[in-house]
């Protein structure tokens, strides 16, 4: 039994193995010869809306053999104040694994602790493992090996998908550019928490470049200058500006973000043919122009594809 809780904590090894089998499992679809969840029923205990990750986890339970049992928060006790531990411990006696997205990453940590059943993050506000893994894997199946290569983000780059990318940068030794305002960066405590061993800074005041080394050989460089950030990259890659539980701050941010877009301006300063990726939902005319999303729709909707090859490598992973 195995959990998906954090790219943070989980081994290189283990995610270059659910890389390396999920080219399989999509060539396989619909004639796997061995079903890892026959007999089993998965519980999706969702606190947030979703499409792709709702979808592509009931499918990919219901293609390896088991049942999946969709758990709103609002509608079991968890919504009328049960601690999360009570609702795991519940559960473990009933279920044989669980999938939850929520708010909190300590409450699917704490889930793990006390249910004593495989379970996966499917979002949390610290991160997206589920969909970064996929991002990587969509990546190598047009471009190879990403080891090396250049991946810029641009805008919030302190919200739970570029802080995953940067868990992965440091792990798999590829570069990391996080294009985003000062006050959207992660912070240097982030960064030793993932392992830098080098750091060092250039320019000044507002256009300050932060440059974070690993020992895999990985590099992370947090910068304000969207056009350097670009410059080469193998890939452009945004996130919507206020993600769930942040509307509050829509205006403020809506401001503080504009013109860390991409586009065809951005794209011409990127490495000739780089790819661009957007986890969805999309908002054309903010993080993403509508021509540059329609021009790049096909690697967008492999990426959204694909986050159902790869959760069933994760979910056969968990219960190996």
């Amino acid at each position: 039994m195995k959990h998906l809780l954090s790219l943070e904590t989980l081994s290189a090894t283990a995610m270059e193995s659910i890389l390396a089998g999920a080219a399989d499992m999509k060539r396989s679809r619909g004639q796997h010869a061995c079903q890892p969840l026959k007999g089993q029923v998965w519980g999706l205990i969702f606190s947030k809306s979703s499409t792709r990750t709702r979808v592509s986890f009931e499918v990919g339970i219901r293609e390896l053999g088991g049942q999946a049992l969709f758990l709103n928060a609002n509608d079991i006790q968890l919504g009328r104040g049960e601690p999360i531990k009570d609702t795991a411990r519940v559960l473990g006696r009933m279920i044989h694994g669980a999938v939850i997205r929520t708010f909190a990453q300590k409450d699917v940590e704490e889930f793990a602790a006390f249910s004593g059943i495989p379970t996966i993050n499917a979002l949390t506000d610290d991160e997206h493992p589920c969909q970064i893994l996929t991002d990587i894997f969509t990546f190598q199946e047009s471009r190879g090996p990403i080891r090396g290569k250049v991946v810029t983000f641009v805008g919030d780059g302190a919200c739970n998908v570029p802080l995953s990318w940067a868990f992965a940068a440091a792990k798999l030794g590829f570069e990391l550019r996080i294009a985003a305002p000062r006050a959207y960066q992660p912070d240097e405590a982030f960064f030793q928490r993932a392992g830098a061993t080098h750091f060092f800074a250039t320019g000044s005041g507002p256009v300050l470049t932060r440059h974070f080394d690993f020992p895999s050989g990985g590099k992370i460089i947090c910068i304000e200058d969207l056009q350097a950030a670009a410059t080469g990259a193998d890939m452009l890659y945004t996130d919507v500006w206020v993600s769930m539980g942040k509307e509050a701050e829509s205006a403020q941010r809506l401001r503080d973000l504009s013109g860390y877009q991409i586009n065809a301006e951005l794209l011409k300063v990127a490495k000739p043919g780089a790819l661009v990726m957007h986890c969805l939902p999309a908002y054309r005319g903010k993080e993403i122009d509508d021509a540059t999303f329609e021009a790049h729709a096909q690697t967008i909707f492999d990426q959204a594809e694909n986050r159902l090859h790869v959760q069933k490598v994760i979910l056969a992973w968990a219960v190996a």
